[in-house]
């Protein structure tokens, strides 16, 4: 533990999925041989899929590994107080091929009653879209149980769903018992509770090579909905050169949008880690001890005890978030 903490990158862990496709591989440059690529999970502490290391000292070690020796100093002290060895977020980049299922996600308290888990507040940062993509948000219209239980039973579920066209930079915040689908044709940012619990109620009528639907959830799913929730999902936020742009602030995390176009000074106030994700361009990240370069579709993770550092480019975008 004599390692003086510094940025950190992850391998990327790849997923393989039916509705997935290529843009991770040509777009955001992650290598790969699957078929079908829907998301890479940039830092993760889901059971069964830990972030390995892949720069510096470090290299090698998992996230747990990581927590389990700085703890506070890895993930600031009010945090290690709260989570202890397990780290709050799960970062990805999704491409949707095809469109998604129709699901929602359970809350803290369901998810921890019924799978030990947290629940799944998650964001969504659109990074690219094809002519006339969608999101699926919310509901169309004022819906109870008994009116989306008939939708669903008639498989006419898609009348009473919102249906948003998005373009580049759209910003949607999904709170648990919304429900919500990325389009086919939308590739984005996700940032999210580590939780990979989901409820699925309908799944489009498809079926797999050898012929068999994906499983839904709808006598889960029914209790984890809010049908009360208000319409207040897409998120407006400024877009000022060199600083911090707060875009989402929740009891699960922090996220602001950086458009960077000269080097600025950083400090680290939050008694928490920060990750960038690159959405935009290349940018430089520098502290005492070292300098990381990240491009689009990549991902670095500042541990809480690195209080100064500068991030610099000529031109980027960057999702900065903490907790």
């Amino acid at each position: 533990m004599n390692t003086i903490l510094y940025p950190i990158k992850f391998e990327p862990i790849l997923k393989d999925k039916i509705w997935g496709g290529q843009k991770l591989k040509t777009i955001l440059n992650k290598e790969n041989d699957l078929p079908n690529v829907g998301e890479s999970w940039e830092i993760s502490d889901v059971e069964g899929d830990t972030s390995i290391v892949v720069n510096g000292e470090l290299k090698g070690q998992s996230l747990k590994d990581l927590l389990e020796s700085y703890k506070g100093d890895l993930i600031g002290e009010k945090n290690y107080k709260i989570f202890e060895n397990k780290f709050p977020l799960l970062i990805k980049f999704i491409d949707a091929k095809e469109d998604l299922s129709i699901q929602l996600h359970p809350n803290d308290e369901l998810a921890a009653k019924r799978h030990n888990s947290f629940g799944k507040t998650e964001m969504w940062y659109v990074m690219q879209a094809d002519k006339d993509s969608n999101l699926i948000v919310g509901f169309n219209q004022k819906v109870t149980p008994k009116l989306y239980l008939k939708h669903l039973e008639d498989k006419t579920l898609t009348q009473i769903l919102n249906f948003d066209k998005v373009k580049e930079g759209d910003t949607y915040f999904i709170e648990v018992g919304r429900v919500h689908a990325i389009g086919a044709g939308v590739m984005l940012a996700e940032i999210q509770q580590t939780s990979d619990i989901t409820y699925r109620v309908y799944d489009w009528d498809r079926v797999d090579d050898e012929g068999n639907e994906r499983e839904l959830h709808n006598d889960l799913a029914i209790d984890a909905f809010d049908f009360e929730m208000k319409d207040d999902f897409r998120v407006n936020y400024k877009r000022d050169e060199n600083q911090s742009n707060k875009m989402v602030s929740c009891p699960y995390f922090t996220t602001s949008f950086l458009h960077l176009t000269e080097t600025l000074q950083k400090e680290n106030n939050y008694d928490s880690f920060i990750i960038y994700m690159c959405v935009k361009g290349v940018v430089e990240v520098i502290t005492e001890t070292s300098k990381e370069i990240i491009k689009k579709g990549e991902t670095l993770l500042l541990p809480a005890a690195l209080k100064n550092y500068q991030i610099s480019s000529k031109n980027a975008e960057l999702l900065e978030v903490y907790v």
